[in-house]
């Protein structure tokens, strides 16, 4: 089959803040058997190959990418059956959302506390998709790829993925080094362990018995509903990646010294929300030191916009430009840093900058 990629095809088209200039070479591939040809292809042009799956979590510059932007379609499932323990193996392409979906319609349980999160399950090994004290790397049992040097398909175990907070080797040492192209979860029948994350079990507490995998997905559904982070294009804050800044850990030194800046924000009777975290860290809610930093739900910039919802999105209110974005997200890093002494992360994947144009950002 001859591979013929579109030319000039718009990434804000394809991503969820819809926003971004034009991919040189667009291609989408339904048989990861390709995955190789595609590699060949860009290779013998020298072009870079980028892979998006559903733009959720993505930044693309408003230059656009002078690039092979792949995206793998794959969406077939094969499930294997142990007793209470199940295994399904799902394609790059299938959309996350319909594969939690379908699992907890089954009484599985593993990743229910990850419903409602955009994008395809090719993505969610890269970044670790994590949310109310559930993270994807602990359900995976393995992923699949095709190395991008030599297009060989191999398989990566659950330990070889390095899995970390919001972290994985696929950001890490093995960044741009594979295509994944399907994603191994272990999944377990009866009821999940009650959630510790307090919101959620808040939201639970009416429950008398253990809740089922069902139950939590609903209630994480209504949370997430709550705070605009659901794509619904009824919503005037649809247009976003979720989360633009990951939670900060802290050892033990760099807590205190934020806690002691904290004291200067703190209402009567309030305390700064804090989570445990790895290795004896502790986690920070990013929201909250940014809206204790003075940056208002609301805030806008051009046509960038800080949600109405929750101080952790930015979103396009229409006709928003990528550097809208970065000059919005700058300020806000800036504030924490300035009141808590605190150097927030970016969350999404930014593509197509320069690094003079991150400085601010990413430095």
């Amino acid at each position: 089959m001859k591979l013929v990629p579109h030319e000039q095809v718009s990434l804000g088209a394809h991503t969820t803040l819809q926003v971004g200039g034009p991919a040189r070479f667009w291609l989408e591939l339904g048989d990861p058997d390709m995955v190789p040809d595609a590699l060949g292809w860009a290779d013998g042009r020298d072009v870079p190959v980028v892979v998006l799956g559903g733009g959720s979590n993505v930044l693309c510059a408003d230059r656009g990418l002078e690039a092979l932007v792949l995206r793998v379609r794959a969406t077939g499932m094969l499930v294997r059956e142990r007793g209470e323990r199940v295994r399904v193996r799902a394609g790059a392409g299938l959309t996350w959302d319909d594969l939690v979906s379908w699992s907890v319609e089954r009484g599985l349980g593993g990743i229910e506390c990850l419903s409602g999160i955009p994008g395809e399950v090719g993505a969610v090994p890269v970044q670790n998709v994590g949310a109310y004290g559930q993270e994807v790397g602990n359900s995976i049992e393995a992923v699949h790829g095709v190395e991008r040097a030599t297009g060989e398909r191999l398989t990566l175990s659950q330990d070889s993925c390095a899995f970390a907070y919001r972290h994985s080797v696929f950001k890490g040492a093995a960044r741009d080094r594979y295509v994944i192209v399907a994603v191994e979860l272990g999944l377990r029948r009866g009821a999940p362990a009650r959630p510790a994350y307090p919101e959620l079990a808040r939201a639970l507490a009416r429950t008398p018995t253990e809740p089922t995998p069902s139950a939590v997905r609903a209630a994480v559904l209504e949370l997430r509903r709550a705070k605009s982070m659901l794509l619904d294009p009824a919503d005037e804050n649809h247009r976003s990646a979720g989360s633009f800044f990951v939670n900060p850990v802290l050892d033990a030194a760099e807590l205190t010294h934020v806690r002691v800046r904290a004291q200067a924000v703190l209402g009567p009777g309030e305390t700064m929300p804090e989570h445990p975290g790895a290795d004896g860290r502790v986690k920070l809610a990013a929201g909250w030191l940014i809206e204790h930093a003075g940056i208002a739900k609301g805030t806008t910039l051009g046509r960038a916009a800080i949600s109405s919802k929750h101080c952790l999105a930015i979103v396009n209110r229409g006709g928003a430009t990528a550097t809208e974005i970065v000059q919005l997200a700058s300020l806000v890093r800036s504030r924490v840093l300035e009141r808590f002494g605190v150097r927030l992360t970016p969350e999404p994947e930014l593509l197509g900058f320069t690094r003079a144009e991150l400085a601010d950002l990413t430095d």
